[in-house]
């Protein structure tokens, strides 16, 4: 399904390339990550116009923009809609294609090494069914939001251990199923403690990963390169 409208705009001295971006009713972090790749698209020089529905996703594309040194303006179009316009001039298009090259070349290397290769030495801990303290519902939304940042990251992590609470998401009817079984097509090996699994009477409903134990994860994570508990 394709999230973003292609169409060209005549000036008087050149051609230009504009990409609108539907993320209206998406959460933190899909617009930025739509943006992204639709910017991609442009395989050049262009416009990207993003229509979002909260302030937020306005200021975290902003900040996208200014990170990467495209022009961008944002306006209300109306309560609750917003649109984000960025300007990608040559000079940071040319930087785009230089990273693309990079990634390729990457990528050739890849192939022929191990399937690590591609994962930095990181262990992402998850101990819990939702993000943080405060509002549960709120770190349920947050928890998902991470896991699909993770899918989009350059380097993924290496491992993911689930613990406790964290062993509902790898189970049925968890909302970061296809999030997580994504990961593990990419390589990343994905745990959940089986003791874990047994407090909360889901042993027979894991359906991403494999089951591990304590020793394991203690394992795991003396000898990781770096820790993430989100």
């Amino acid at each position: 399904m394709s999230f973003f409208v292609e169409r060209n705009i005549r000036t008087e001295r050149l051609e230009i390339t504009m990409i609108t971006v539907n993320a209206m009713g998406d959460t933190c972090p899909i617009p930025v990550v739509k943006t992204k790749n639709a910017i991609k698209e442009l395989n050049g020089a262009g416009v990207v116009e993003t229509l979002v529905d909260n302030e937020i996703a306005v200021q975290n594309l902003t900040k996208m923009a200014n990170q990467k040194g495209y022009g961008v303006k944002s306006e209300k179009i109306s309560d609750g809609q917003y649109k984000v316009t960025m300007e990608i001039g040559e000079e940071a298009a040319a930087g785009n294609t230089a990273l693309s090259a990079n990634d390729a070349a990457e990528t050739e290397k890849e192939e022929n090494c191990a399937p690590n290769a591609i994962h930095g030495n990181t262990v992402v801990v998850i101990s819990a069914d939702h993000m943080g303290e405060g509002d549960e519902e709120l770190g349920k939304v947050l928890i998902k939001g991470f896991i699909y940042a993770l899918t989009e990251q350059d380097v993924l992590p290496q491992t993911i251990l689930f613990y406790n609470g964290g062993a509902k998401l790898t189970c049925e009817e968890s909302p970061t199923l296809e999030d997580l079984k994504s990961l593990e097509a990419q390589g990343v090996e994905i745990l959940t403690c089986g003791t874990c699994l047994n407090h909360y009477g889901l042993t027979d409903k894991l359906q991403v990963g494999s089951v591990t134990n304590m020793y394991v994860i203690a394992e795991k994570m003396t000898q990781a390169g770096n820790i993430v508990k989100p």
